[in-house]
């Protein structure tokens, strides 16, 4: 949404026998549900509609926005419950959807039966956009950067291109920017298709 990045005041302690990540003013929504400690942005201003206003920078996901919209499931639009009556619907570029997988990971939030169109067409790197459509997508992970402790203080170890899943034992010195979920019996459906279907099954 156009914000900055917040001050890095990052240390590591030792908490029950195991060196933890912190802020030096740490907040308890700086993590998420599960502990993870998550990367800070300034927030931007809410419009009369409760939006946030700037304008939307796609590839540069508000690392605290992502993941509330992730965890709770909610349209990457309009943030209201993102379920549709076939299910869940994420989208993705169509040369990087492979038919034959039946399982994917993801760190873009669902959309809206309303917003399908809306989102397909906004973001710019869905040149050609398809929808997966699934019942199932559990929490899976975190995309971020490790940390360790140095003779200078704290550093970067690693940022990976994968996401470090839920439970892995470098969990406790990653600072999250993208919670990601893993799309369970994917069906891969062009955008009208999809459309076509949820006004069939509202009739």
């Amino acid at each position: 949404m156009g914000e900055d990045a917040a001050p890095d005041n990052l240390m590591i302690l030792k908490n029950h026998g195991r060196l933890r990540l912190h802020y030096l003013d740490e907040e308890p929504q700086d993590r998420d549900p599960r502990g993870v400690l998550w990367a800070r942005c300034s927030f931007n201003a809410y419009d009369e509609n409760g939006m946030p206003t700037g304008k939307p920078l796609w590839k540069l996901m508000h690392p605290y926005r992502q993941m509330v919209t992730m965890q709770s499931m909610r349209c990457q639009v309009c943030t209201q419950p993102a379920r549709t009556r076939l299910g869940f619907v994420f989208l993705a570029q169509a040369k990087d959807v492979d038919p034959e997988k039946t399982e994917r990971l993801t760190n873009q939030p669902p959309v809206c039966a309303r917003h399908i169109r809306t989102a397909a067409a906004l973001c710019p790197h869905l040149e050609q956009p398809v929808a997966l459509l699934t019942q199932s997508a559990p929490l899976y992970g975190a995309l971020g950067t490790m940390y360790s402790m140095s003779g200078e203080g704290v550093k970067v170890v690693a940022q990976p291109d994968s996401p470090l899943p839920y439970g892995h034992p470098q969990m406790s010195t990653f600072l999250a920017s993208q919670q990601v979920r893993r799309l369970k019996s994917i069906r891969v459906l062009a955008i009208d298709e999809l459309l076509r279907l949820l006004r069939d099954d509202a009739a």
